[in-house]
C-alpha cells in the first residue's frame, strides 16, 4: 500500500518567523488518523526566516533528526554542545532523561529543514548530540544511511531505534531502489523535484506512506532529493 499525503494537505502554522507544515498531529493541529506511522511520530517541514528560531526548550525520551534542507541551523544544548549544520548535512539529539537546546537559523537567507521525531526504544537514557556532514555527491543515484539504530549501518550517526532515515539525490531519469523488510514500514518526502514511486507521483513536500511492499523503485521526473525513513 502506497499513500500519498499531498504537501498541500498538510496541517500547518505560520508564525511569522516560522513557516510549518506537519505531516503528523503536532502541536495545534490533530488528526487521529496521523497521529504516526510506525515509531515515526513527527515530520516537521519547516521554514525559518534569517536570524531567527527556537528559543531554549526542553525534550525527553525522543530520537530527534534535523535534515537541512536549504541553509544552515545552529543548535545549543544545555550538555554545552554547539554546532551549525549545512544543507544536506543531518544532527541527531537523544533526547533520553532530558536536554535543553536551542535552534537558531544565524544566516542571511531562509533555513529549509525536516525535524524528524522517532520514539526510542529504550527510555531513560542519557542525553546525546551529534552532527555530521554528508556531501550531497556520495548519494548521487543511490540511497546512503545517514542516521540509524540497526547493527548493520555503523557508519551512520546513531540513534536508539530501530529505525533508520537514508537519502539520494536523482538526476531526471534516475532511478534508486529501496528494498523494504516484512512488517516494516516506509516513510518518504521528496525534499526537492519530482519522483514516480511504484507508479505513484509524488513532488517536493508531498509524503508517501508506505507498507506492505518489499521494494520501492523510485525514479526521477526532474533532479530531485529524496529522504527516506525506514521503521518497525
Amino acid at each position: 500500500m502506497i499513500e500519498l499525503r499531498p504537501y498541500q494537505e498538510l496541517g500547518g502554522a505560520h508564525h511569522g518567523w516560522l513557516n510549518a507544515r506537519h505531516h503528523f498531529s503536532f502541536a495545534e493541529y490533530h488528526d487521529p488518523k496521523r497521529m504516526h506511522w510506525g515509531h515515526l511520530r513527527v515530520w516537521n517541514d519547516d521554514i525559518i526566516a534569517p536570524h531567527s528560531g527556537f528559543p531554549t526548550h526542553p525534550h525527553r525520551d525522543m530520537e530527534i533528526i534535523t535534515y537541512v534542507r536549504e541553509g544552515a541551523i545552529t543548535h545549543q544544548d544545555s550538555l554545552g554542545n554547539k554546532g551549525r549544520t549545512l544543507a544536506g548535512d543531518v544532527q541527531v539529539m537523544s533526547a533520553g532523561t532530558g536536554i535543553a537546546h536551542s535552534e537558531f537559523n544565524l544566516e542571511d537567507q531562509e533555513t529549509r529543514l525536516f525535524q524528524i521525531w522517532i520514539l526510542p526504544d529504550e527510555k531513560g537514557l542519557a542525553p546525546s548530540w551529534g552532527t555530521r556532514p554528508f556531501p550531497k555527491g556520495e548519494r548521487s543515484g543511490t540511497f546512503v544511511t545517514l542516521a540509524s539504530g540497526l547493527a548493520e549501518d555503523g557508519d551512520a550517526l546513531p540513534i536508539r531505534a530501530n529505525a533508520r532515515l537514508v537519502a539520494a539525490t536523482l538526476k531526471p531519469g534516475q532511478t534508486a531502489d529501496y528494498a523494504i523488510a516484512t512488517g516494516r514500514k516506509v516513510y518518504l518526502v521528496p525534499a526537492s523535484g519530482r519522483v514516480e514511486i511504484n507508479g505513484v507521483t509524488a513532488n517536493a513536500g508531498d509524503g508517501v506512506a508506505v507498507q506492505g511492499e518489499t521494494l520501492l523503485r523510485i525514479t526521477a521526473e526532474e533532479e530531485s532529493e529524496v529522504v527516506l525513513v525506514d521503521v518497525a
